[in-house]
Parts: C-alpha cells; structure tokens; sequence
C-alpha cells in the first residue's frame, strides 16, 4: 500500500493539482471574449464559429470519465502528465491558428485535458493525511470556478488591449507549468486497477452515445430542436446508452461499473450533480448579459466585457474563501450535509440576484453568494463519491461525476437559452432578452438548485465499517486510504 507523501511536501502536491485545476477552467473561459468577433477573426460563419466552443465540450464530455479510468489503471500522476500535454499542444495550436478548422483542433486538443481536474481530486486520496483530505477536496474541486472567476476578467482585459493570440500563449505557458510541477510535486503512486483490462468498447460506446447527446443538446436551439437531426441524435444517444450501459453491465473490468454508481450514495450524488450544474450555469448566462445589456433597455447596465468581468470576479474569489470552510463543514458534519448547505445556499443566490439585479453592485453580490453555494456543493460531491466507491475506483467515479455536471451544465445552459431566445422584447429596432426572460432564468436557478437540495437530503448515511486492522507503520498510512469524512 503506498505511503502518504511527508506533510512538508503534501502543501505543494495540493497547490500543484488545484492550479491544474484552475488551468482547465481558464481554457474553457478563454474565448469567451472573443464569442462576438470570432467569425471575423477565423474568416468565417457564425454557425461554424461557434463550434469553438461545442468542440471542446464534446472532447471533454468523452475524455474526461476515459482519463479517469486510465488513471486507475496506468497511475493518476502519469494521467495528469499526458492530459498537460494537449492542453499545450492545443493552446499552441490556437495561438497560431488563422482559420477556423485548425482553431476547432486546437480546443479539441484542450478539451482532452480536462480529465486533470477528476484526476486530481482521485489522486487526493491517495496521497494526503485524512485531516487534509476534505478541506483539500474542497478547493481541487472549486478551482474550476476560481478559475473561471479570475480567466473572464483577465482574458477579456487582453482581448480589448492585446492581440487575442496572446491568451492563447498565456494558456500554453500556464499549462507548461502546471507539467513541471506534477513532475517536481506529486508522487508516483502504485495504480489501484494496475493489470485490468481496459475496456475499449465500453469507451467508443460512452464516446458516440455522450457525443449524440451533447451535440443535440448544445446546437438544439441553432437546428431546431424538432429538426430531423436533432432528433435523430436524441434518439441514437438513448439506444447507444442503454446498450452501453447493458455491455457494461455484464462486461469484466468495465470503464464504468454501473454496480457501484446504482448505489443509493454514488446515485444521487450524481444526480444533485446535473441539478447543481444546471443551477450553477444559468447564472452564468443571465448575469453577463445584464450587466451588458445597453441601458436604453431599462435593465441592462451598459457595462463592457471587461467591466462585467471585474464585477464577476469577486464570485471567483469567495469560491477559494469558502471553499477552506466547506472543508471543515465536512469535516464536522460529513459532505451530506455539505453539500445541502452548498445547494441551499446557491437558492439564495438566485433569490439575492431576483431583488438586486437592478444595479451591477446587486448582481455582483448575488454572484457570490452563487459562488459560495457552488464551491460548498463542489467540494462535497467528490468526497461523497470517494467514501462510497473502491479505491481501485476513484478515478473513474471522479471522471464520471464530473461528467455528470457538465451534462447538467450543458441542459442548462440549453434550456436558459431557449427561454432567453423565446421571451424577447423590441428595443430601438433591435431585439433583446426581456427583463422577464432573464427573470424566469434566474427562477429556474433557484428551483433546480432546491431540488438538488432535495435529492442531496435524500442521499442514505454511509454504513459503519469495521475498525481496520492496526498497521505497525503507524495511523498515518492508513489515513491517507480512509474513506473520505461522510
């Protein structure tokens, strides 16, 4: 069994995978500045643009859980070396991209990198004491939206005084050092699944079935969602999954055992997860917008990109505030009740952000209380996962809750745009969201965030274990194994 790494060395190991977290966040938010002049940057449609966007969502949605798994068997430290690699390829790529179809193989590439996040957050278990373990839990897991909080504004900021092609580079440096510090930092440590067999048909199937699903999901407003193709991609995504999920199901060494994730606490923590991810994405469609949105509207705030950003980046902020006392609250009362208190807390948010969005000081509070209800509930999911599955498993369980978020996130950010596209209103010739639109989406936030309260206060107790055996190298090895705090 391999021993926790000594306590001077662990602080680096946590600051390694949280920066690495951090880094996969800022590539999914790097272009969001550039959305609205991307079609003249790559010299080409709208509708072909916007495929820098769905590329590395599709790339990610089937890497992510494949990289977990992979982690497993091969080692979670040699994973996160190989997902750094595309992440700089890719942002190398881009940054030297003139056209849109290598600008789409670029973040494809970077979309492949983000299985470090699940990767990181399994890799905790492995190697930090148990004391360490939640509150370490808690800030991996929130950096992706630390990441996300402090990339917009920075991102943005470049994009209106620099040429774009330097967020690109910037990225390519930042993934460089997050590499050289896996290789300084963290410790090889022995693969739990070490000699199974990888499950190479279960992955294409994950691959085509999740691919079908979120493409029709993402591009249902664009196509239409009664057109032909998008419903024959719904309709493919359902049969691909079910036979998957038969295959797996009766395959050995299967990329997802589905007998461990039907368990009543692996179940419906995944399932608050889609909630959460719902409700943490609609925030981020309505908030910027209003902020954006020019005056003469009477609720838009008339802010630039930049602007919008710096009044969203205190919300990143509370995330690594908050973050270190979600730790502690699971620690005290378990990541049940974490993540209750996370998913309550984001209702509040919408509640805040329904009475103050009239003003960017209002929103900019509502968006930390969002934040902070976010970083409670990320923190508790993955904690929640690790104290119900084998440690042979962590990787892939990790990988697959982080799917199921961003599936959540994905119908989310769907659903939000259907009804802020359908609810409109004329203004000056030019047609906007209603005030009443981003009204009815900050509603559904807030709903969907108490049903995820809902499911996580249905989430059964962890049965009591029996005391392991006592280990001559003492209690220290032992705790970096144990379960996390449930």
């Amino acid at each position: 069994m391999p021993q926790p790494p000594a306590a001077p060395r662990t602080g680096k190991v946590i600051a390694t995978l949280a920066l690495a977290g951090v880094t996969a966040a800022v590539m999914q938010t790097l272009v969001t500045p550039l959305l609205a002049d991307m079609s003249t940057i790559l010299h080409t449609s709208s509708s072909n643009a916007a495929w820098v966007v769905t590329a590395t969502l599709l790339v990610a949605g089937v890497c992510v859980p494949i990289s977990g798994r992979l982690g497993d068997m091969l080692g979670k430290r040699r994973m996160l070396l190989a997902c750094s690699i595309p992440l700089i390829g890719g942002s190398v790529v881009c940054a030297l991209s003139g056209s849109v179809v290598p600008m789409i193989v670029g973040r494809g590439l970077q979309g492949i990198g983000m299985g470090m996040i699940p990767l990181g957050i399994a890799l905790l278990r492995d190697v930090v004491p148990a004391e360490k373990l939640s509150s370490s839990i808690a800030l991996v897991s929130a950096s992706m939206g630390i990441g996300g909080g402090i990339g917009l504004p920075v991102a943005a900021a470049v994009a209106q005084y620099a040429d774009w092609r330097f967020l690109f580079w910037g990225a390519a440096a930042l993934a460089g050092v997050v590499a050289a510090m896996i290789v300084a930092f963290v410790p090889e440590v022995p693969a739990a699944a070490r000699g199974q067999r990888f499950d190479a048909v279960g992955a294409l199937g994950l691959a085509v079935g999740l691919v079908c699903l979120l493409l029709g999901v993402s591009k249902g407003a664009d196509w239409g969602w009664g057109s032909p193709v998008v419903l024959g991609l719904l309709a493919g995504a359902v049969v691909v999954l079910a036979a998957w999920g038969w295959y797996e199901w009766r395959t050995t060494d299967p990329l997802v055992d589905l007998r461990t994730t039907i368990r009543p606490r692996v179940l419906l923590t995944n399932l608050a997860s889609v909630f959460i991810g719902f409700g943490m994405y609609a925030s981020m469609l309505v908030v910027p917008q209003l902020l954006q949105f020019p005056e003469a509207t009477g609720y838009g705030l008339g802010q630039s990109m930049l602007a919008a950003g710096l009044w969203m980046l205190p919300g990143g902020l509370m995330m690594m505030v908050v973050s270190p006392l979600g730790g502690r609250l699971t620690n005290a009362r378990g990541p049940k009740v974490t993540l209750v208190c996370g998913a309550l807390v984001l209702a509040l948010g919408y509640g805040t952000a329904l009475l103050l969005s009239g003003t960017a000081f209002g929103l900019m509070c509502a968006a930390m209380v969002i934040n902070s209800g976010v970083a409670l509930a990320y923190g508790a999911m993955p904690a929640l996962i690790m104290g119900a599955v084998p440690l042979a498993e962590t990787g892939a369980a990790n990988g697959f809750n982080t799917l199921m978020r961003s599936l959540g996130t994905s119908v989310g950010a769907a659903v939000v745009g259907v009804v802020l596209a359908q609810m409109t209103t004329t203004v000056g010739g030019h047609t906007f969201t209603s005030e009443n639109g981003f009204r009815t989406g900050l509603l559904l936030g807030g709903c969907l965030a108490l049903v995820s309260a809902a499911v996580a206060a249905a989430i059964p107790a962890a049965r009591p274990e029996r005391p392991a055996p006592r280990d001559p190298a003492g209690p220290a090895a032992q705790s970096a194994h144990a379960p996390a705090a449930t």
